[in-house]
């Protein structure tokens, strides 16, 4: 009986072991709070985020991530510029080195805006907090948009700004809940 606890009890300390390293270095699963990802994601999404995506630096724009807003705070966004990039709004369209992107995940939010305004205003990276009044995006920084353009704070407003390398938590690589609408790859 007492080597039967003996390995119980060290089958569960390994257990617990694997699930904090799995949780520290490789995955992590968060909740969605708010809307500013609507319809890409909704409140109470719950979400599986890969955090060797950024140490591997495989993150490019359009990616979902989860970032640190503030000591209290985490958001989700979408990730548009990286380091180098040129950003300009223009007209209701996204250019990313003067090339055209589409965006097709806000032609729900385009089709259900009621007045004739765009959907995100003109601007350029030089106008966002953290570019040094700068048309390219500084080293280590990154600039952010929610899906929800009308209800996101994101790298536009003075809270965010071009967010930093150390702020970004990793990837969103799956939808898990709710089950009937899980999904992966959020591009």
């Amino acid at each position: 009986m007492k080597k039967e606890s003996k390995e119980w009890l060290i089958a569960i300390i390994v257990a617990i072991l694997l699930l904090f390293l799995v949780n520290t270095f490789l995955f992590k699963p968060y909740t969605v709070s708010g809307l500013s990802m609507y319809p890409t994601f909704n409140n109470k999404d719950k979400v599986v985020v890969s955090k060797i995506s950024k140490s591997l630096n495989h993150l490019k724009s359009g990616d979902v991530i989860i970032f640190h807003q503030n000591s209290n705070n985490d958001f989700i966004k979408r990730l548009i510029g990286k380091p180098g990039d040129q950003i300009e709004y223009k007209n209701d369209k996204l250019y990313i080195n003067k090339n055209y992107i589409k965006e097709p995940y806000l032609d729900y939010n385009k089709k259900v805006n009621n007045s004739n305004d765009n959907l995100t205003e003109d601007f350029n990276v030089s106008n966002i907090k953290g570019s040094k009044h700068k048309m390219i995006i500084p080293k280590d920084r990154y600039l952010v948009l929610g899906d929800n353009r009308t209800n996101s704070i994101d790298s536009r407003y003075s809270e965010v700004g071009l967010i930093s390398k150390k702020q970004i938590v990793g990837k969103v690589i799956l939808r898990f809940w709710p089950l009937n609408d899980m999904k992966y790859n959020f591009k």
